[in-house]
Protein backbone atom coordinates (compact mmCIF):
# COMPACT_ATOMS: atom_id res chain seq x y z
CA UNK A 1 0.00 0.00 0.00
CA UNK A 2 1.49 3.40 -0.93
CA UNK A 3 2.43 5.84 1.80
CA UNK A 4 0.25 8.93 1.38
CA UNK A 5 0.93 11.20 4.36
CA UNK A 6 -0.34 14.68 5.03
CA UNK A 7 2.52 17.02 4.06
CA UNK A 8 3.39 19.74 6.54
CA UNK A 9 6.01 22.26 7.60
CA UNK A 10 7.35 23.06 11.04
CA UNK A 11 9.51 26.13 11.57
CA UNK A 12 11.60 27.54 14.38
CA UNK A 13 12.19 31.30 14.11
CA UNK A 14 15.44 32.33 15.80
CA UNK A 15 15.89 35.58 17.68
CA UNK A 16 18.55 37.91 16.20
CA UNK A 17 21.12 36.66 18.77
CA UNK A 18 20.28 33.02 17.91
CA UNK A 19 19.64 32.07 21.54
CA UNK A 20 15.82 31.99 21.52
CA UNK A 21 13.15 30.70 19.20
CA UNK A 22 9.54 31.69 18.69
CA UNK A 23 7.11 29.07 19.97
CA UNK A 24 3.33 28.96 20.10
CA UNK A 25 1.77 27.86 23.38
CA UNK A 26 -1.33 26.08 22.10
CA UNK A 27 -3.81 27.37 24.67
CA UNK A 28 -6.56 29.07 22.65
CA UNK A 29 -8.83 26.30 21.32
CA UNK A 30 -10.36 23.75 23.73
CA UNK A 31 -10.69 21.00 21.07
CA UNK A 32 -7.08 21.37 19.88
CA UNK A 33 -5.15 18.07 19.72
CA UNK A 34 -2.08 20.08 20.81
CA UNK A 35 -3.82 21.90 23.71
CA UNK A 36 -1.37 22.95 26.40
CA UNK A 37 1.72 22.06 24.40
CA UNK A 38 4.38 24.33 22.94
CA UNK A 39 5.21 23.93 19.29
CA UNK A 40 7.05 25.57 16.43
CA UNK A 41 5.05 27.34 13.75
CA UNK A 42 3.74 25.60 10.66
CA UNK A 43 0.99 23.53 9.16
CA UNK A 44 -0.27 21.64 6.16
CA UNK A 45 0.96 22.31 2.65
CA UNK A 46 -1.58 23.47 0.10
CA UNK A 47 -1.90 21.59 -3.20
CA UNK A 48 -0.46 24.42 -5.28
CA UNK A 49 2.66 25.24 -3.24
CA UNK A 50 6.15 23.88 -2.77
CA UNK A 51 7.55 23.15 0.69
CA UNK A 52 9.51 26.40 0.99
CA UNK A 53 6.53 28.53 -0.07
CA UNK A 54 4.34 26.64 2.37
CA UNK A 55 6.76 27.32 5.23
CA UNK A 56 6.92 31.01 4.36
CA UNK A 57 3.12 31.22 4.19
CA UNK A 58 2.65 29.48 7.53
CA UNK A 59 5.18 31.72 9.29
CA UNK A 60 3.49 34.80 7.83
CA UNK A 61 -0.01 33.59 8.78
CA UNK A 62 0.93 32.51 12.30
CA UNK A 63 3.35 35.29 13.29
CA UNK A 64 3.14 38.11 10.74
CA UNK A 65 6.86 37.64 10.03
CA UNK A 66 8.30 37.59 6.51
CA UNK A 67 11.01 34.94 6.12
CA UNK A 68 14.22 36.21 4.52
CA UNK A 69 16.49 33.22 5.24
CA UNK A 70 15.54 29.65 6.13
CA UNK A 71 17.36 26.33 6.21
CA UNK A 72 15.89 22.88 5.96
CA UNK A 73 17.04 21.08 9.11
CA UNK A 74 15.32 17.78 8.45
CA UNK A 75 12.30 15.70 7.64
CA UNK A 76 10.24 13.46 9.89
CA UNK A 77 7.73 10.82 8.95
CA UNK A 78 5.07 10.51 11.66
CA UNK A 79 2.97 7.41 10.84
CA UNK A 80 -0.22 7.41 12.89
CA UNK A 81 0.29 10.90 14.34
CA UNK A 82 -3.00 12.48 13.26
CA UNK A 83 -6.07 12.86 15.45
CA UNK A 84 -7.62 9.88 13.65
CA UNK A 85 -4.38 7.99 13.04
CA UNK A 86 -3.41 9.82 9.84
CA UNK A 87 0.20 9.71 8.70
CA UNK A 88 2.17 12.98 8.52
CA UNK A 89 5.42 13.93 6.80
CA UNK A 90 7.01 17.12 8.10
CA UNK A 91 9.72 19.38 6.72
CA UNK A 92 11.51 21.17 9.57
CA UNK A 93 13.14 24.57 9.09
CA UNK A 94 15.11 27.12 11.06
CA UNK A 95 14.34 30.70 10.11
CA UNK A 96 17.37 32.84 10.96
CA UNK A 97 16.48 36.10 9.24
CA UNK A 98 13.09 37.73 8.91
CA UNK A 99 11.34 41.08 8.96
CA UNK A 100 8.45 42.17 11.10
CA UNK A 101 7.42 41.83 14.72
CA UNK A 102 5.21 38.98 15.95
CA UNK A 103 2.04 39.73 17.90
CA UNK A 104 1.59 38.46 21.46
CA UNK A 105 -0.74 35.69 20.25
CA UNK A 106 -2.43 34.08 17.26
CA UNK A 107 -5.62 32.02 16.89
CA UNK A 108 -3.85 28.93 18.28
CA UNK A 109 -2.37 30.55 21.39
CA UNK A 110 0.30 32.77 22.89
CA UNK A 111 3.52 33.40 20.95
CA UNK A 112 6.60 33.30 23.18
CA UNK A 113 10.34 33.71 22.66
CA UNK A 114 11.88 30.77 24.52
CA UNK A 115 15.56 30.14 25.28
CA UNK A 116 16.66 27.21 23.13
CA UNK A 117 18.44 25.63 26.09
CA UNK A 118 15.12 25.72 28.01
CA UNK A 119 12.93 24.04 25.37
CA UNK A 120 13.14 20.65 27.07
CA UNK A 121 11.51 22.15 30.20
CA UNK A 122 8.31 23.04 28.32
CA UNK A 123 5.24 20.85 27.86
CA UNK A 124 6.01 19.43 24.39
CA UNK A 125 4.98 16.42 22.38
CA UNK A 126 7.02 13.53 23.75
CA UNK A 127 8.70 13.07 20.37
CA UNK A 128 9.83 16.71 20.13
CA UNK A 129 12.38 16.04 22.87
CA UNK A 130 14.10 13.58 20.51
CA UNK A 131 14.35 15.72 17.37
CA UNK A 132 14.67 19.29 18.71
CA UNK A 133 18.35 18.81 19.63
CA UNK A 134 18.98 17.92 15.95
CA UNK A 135 17.20 21.07 14.77
CA UNK A 136 19.55 23.27 16.80
CA UNK A 137 22.80 21.25 16.87
CA UNK A 138 24.63 23.23 14.18
CA UNK A 139 25.46 20.16 12.08
CA UNK A 140 25.01 21.38 8.49
CA UNK A 141 23.63 18.01 7.35
CA UNK A 142 19.85 17.65 7.51
CA UNK A 143 18.44 14.69 9.43
CA UNK A 144 15.67 12.40 8.21
CA UNK A 145 13.67 10.55 10.82
CA UNK A 146 10.77 8.20 11.38
CA UNK A 147 8.67 8.52 14.53
CA UNK A 148 5.60 6.25 14.58
CA UNK A 149 2.71 7.17 16.88
CA UNK A 150 -0.11 5.02 18.20
CA UNK A 151 -3.04 6.37 20.22
CA UNK A 152 -1.29 9.73 20.62
CA UNK A 153 1.95 8.21 21.94
CA UNK A 154 5.35 8.00 20.29
CA UNK A 155 6.37 4.38 19.67
CA UNK A 156 9.98 4.75 18.50
CA UNK A 157 12.48 7.12 16.90
CA UNK A 158 15.15 6.50 14.30
CA UNK A 159 16.99 8.93 12.04
CA UNK A 160 19.89 9.19 9.65
CA UNK A 161 21.99 12.00 8.22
Amino acid sequence: MPYTPILATLGYVLSPDGRRCLMVHRNARPGDQHLGKYNGLGGKLEADEDVLSGMRREIREESGLVCESLQLRGTISWPGFGKHGEDWLGFLFVIDRYSGQPPAANEEGDLEWVDIDRLDQLPLWEGDRHFLPLVFDGDPRPFHGVMPYRDGRMQSWTYSR
